[in-house]
């Protein structure tokens, strides 16, 4: 590759990699992420239904 091309593709990087912090999208940990989240969501939500029948009591 030349000097120029190399150049621009570090360029393209940089700015592809401060376009995605930017957005919060990443293509290949986004599956992860969501899956995490939703596994989190579950877990507060039966936590929280605990606490609640703990105070019902």
């Amino acid at each position: 590759m030349s000097k120029s091309r190399e150049r621009a593709e570090t360029e393209f990087g940089l700015t592809q990699t401060q376009f995605l912090s930017r957005t919060g999208k990443d293509p290949k940990i986004d599956p992860v992420v969501e899956a995490r989240n939703e596994k989190t969501a579950q877990l507060r939500a039966k936590r929280l239904q605990q606490e609640a029948n703990k105070a019902a009591k």
